[in-house]
């Protein structure tokens, strides 16, 4: 007789509560009910990007007017939005002449969006910008000493194909900034792709592989804090920066695994499930990695 094999219950029970994509690096984000798993990560994450005149990518960090930059993906197309700004409609399969560009160390290359792009940004951002589509058939690879030597391409994104946060972390951040004065903050701050229900603050900081019921079995694997720059400190509704989120952050979330830097989410990478739809709803299970 064969006893039936015995599967150890997860720790974690929870589901996706939101989910978002950046389709131009640093502008503001979209959110949506369902996104296709590619290997990169989202489906058009990261999919375009500003750059000055050397090819070097800018972001809210110097020009925090980019959260003001709203997107909206249709069909075939792109549109972008800026205060005083006629609508920009970028076709999401075309591009003009190719361009080698910089994000962070790594050069890569990509293609030009046209002279229409360049000074729609510019006009509005008040520099020489252009704006330039990561080239799909290039491999940029996440950091393989935090992905365990596993290969993670990605398109414009800092470093890894996803970003996992918490309603429970946000939620004590809020009862931080609540008690000190300030008003709540929204996850919007924190750019994150997945945002996991029903959780206590930061455990995702301890989660070890997210297994999500789609039509598929899909995994995710955490591999490094998320450290922030001072990006969660702009209000994404006015452009306006303030230090109190930083500051907060500050007394709570040093972490010693990234140096001593503040962190809030989980950078995560893709064991299994390419070309499987993530749908808000979807069960998450996982264990404790320590």
């Amino acid at each position: 007789m064969t006893l039936p094999q015995y599967t150890a219950p997860a720790d974690v029970q929870t589901r996706i509560a939101r989910l978002f994509i950046y389709p131009v690096k640093s502008c503001a984000g979209v959110e949506v009910s369902e996104a296709l798993l590619t290997e990169t990560g989202l489906d058009l994450d990261r999919a375009w990007m500003v750059v000055d005149e050397t090819g070097e990518f800018v972001s809210q960090r110097e020009l925090p007017r980019m959260a003001l930059v709203k997107v909206q993906v249709k069909h075939y197309e792109v549109v972008l939005r800026a205060p005083g700004m006629l609508a920009l409609h970028l076709a999401i399969d075309a591009v003009e002449a190719p361009k080698r560009v910089r994000v962070w160390d790594d050069e890569v290359d990509a293609y030009d969006m046209g002279d229409t792009a360049a000074q729609w940004f510019s006009d509005f951002l008040g520099r020489k910008l252009r704006l330039v589509r990561f080239d799909p058939e290039r491999r940029r690879l996440s950091n393989l000493q935090w992905t365990g030597g596993v290969e993670a391409p990605v398109q414009f994104s800092d470093g890894y194909p996803l970003l996992v946060a918490s309603e429970g972390s946000l939620a004590e951040l809020n009862r931080r900034l609540l008690a000190a004065g300030h008003e709540a903050v929204g996850i919007e701050r924190f750019r994150p792709n997945i945002v996991l229900a029903a959780m206590e603050a930061h455990d995702e900081d301890r989660l070890d592989t997210l297994r999500i019921a789609a039509d598929d079995e899909v995994l995710l694997r955490p591999v490094k804090p998320c450290a922030r720059c001072p990006i969660p400190d702009i209000d994404p509704a006015t452009a306006q920066s303030a230090p109190h989120v930083s500051d907060a952050l500050q007394a709570y979330r040093r972490n010693e695994v990234v140096g001593g830097a503040v962190s809030f989410g989980m950078n995560a990478i893709i064991v299994k499930g390419v070309e499987q739809m993530l749908r808000v709803g979807q069960p998450v299970t996982a264990n404790w990695r320590f």
